[in-house]
């Protein structure tokens, strides 16, 4: 079935697209501690709640960035309800050819998505070249509790050295030359409240629409990541916060 509408029914309940609580994520907004008038950058933004919680408390100037439709339909929306005479430009794109001024933004964010810039690394080092000296850079990325089985990897498609540990998360922020400011991995309970979700959104999508020729293809996968999740992933695959200053 087509991704966006898969991702739209699975992600319909969360507020944040994310393993994070939305307790964490107002948490994480007070940590930031922006100027009035930021700019700020969220390549892969989702639904875009991180940004308009910012240009709700700051009033910042920003930029979303996600290729995901249906969650570029949902951030316009949230726009004009919550923020209708904010400075947000909404972009539907692939964050990987967005073309930002260099050096322009106060915070540049990427959480969640680093596929878009090939990993980790290179997440860090693109948020980077955006943001000005003493800018901040927020990254949400996995990291492995435990060395994954191959059971595991075989039945997600991932590689071992796909992400490392969360002391790995921090260091490679360093090694780009950017200072941590600070780092949170997500409890266990975040990842479970995130899975479950999804669980209860296509239930609830089923029984509406029992004749969408879509439904035998999103229940199959949907049993997959359930099973994925429960036999391996919850006890293997965290999820933190990371936060850096150019």
């Amino acid at each position: 079935m087509d991704r966006w509408k898969f991702f739209a029914i699975t992600h319909a309940d969360h507020v944040v697209c994310n393993p994070m609580s939305v307790e964490a994520l107002e948490e994480l907004v007070d940590l930031l501690e922006l100027p009035p008038r930021a700019r700020v950058l969220d390549i892969a933004c989702g639904k875009g709640e991180l940004l308009v919680r910012l240009v709700e408390q700051y009033r910042v100037r920003a930029v979303g960035v996600d290729l995901s439709p249906p969650f570029v339909r949902d951030l316009r929306h949230k726009v004009v309800m919550r923020v209708p005479d904010a400075d947000l430009e909404v972009l539907e794109m692939d964050g990987a050819e967005y073309r930002g001024d260099p050096g322009s933004f106060d915070l540049a964010c990427c959480l969640g998505a680093s596929w878009t810039f090939d990993g980790h690394a290179g997440t860090l080092r693109a948020l980077s070249g955006f943001v000005r000296p003493g800018g901040l850079v927020l990254v949400g990325e996995p990291f492995w509790r435990r060395s994954p089985e191959q059971g595991y990897l075989a039945s997600n498609g991932l590689r071992a050295d796909q992400f490392g540990s969360h002391v790995d998360n921090v260091a490679a922020g360093v090694r780009a030359g950017l200072t941590p400011v600070y780092a949170m991995p997500r409890p266990v309970e975040d990842f479970d409240r995130y899975e479950a979700l999804q669980w209860r959104a296509v239930d609830r999508w089923a029984r509406a629409n029992p004749d969408d020729p879509d439904l035998p293809a999103l229940r199959e996968r949907m049993i997959h990541e359930r099973d994925e999740y429960l036999t391996w992933g919850r006890d293997t695959l965290g999820w933190g916060l990371y936060l850096f200053r150019r």
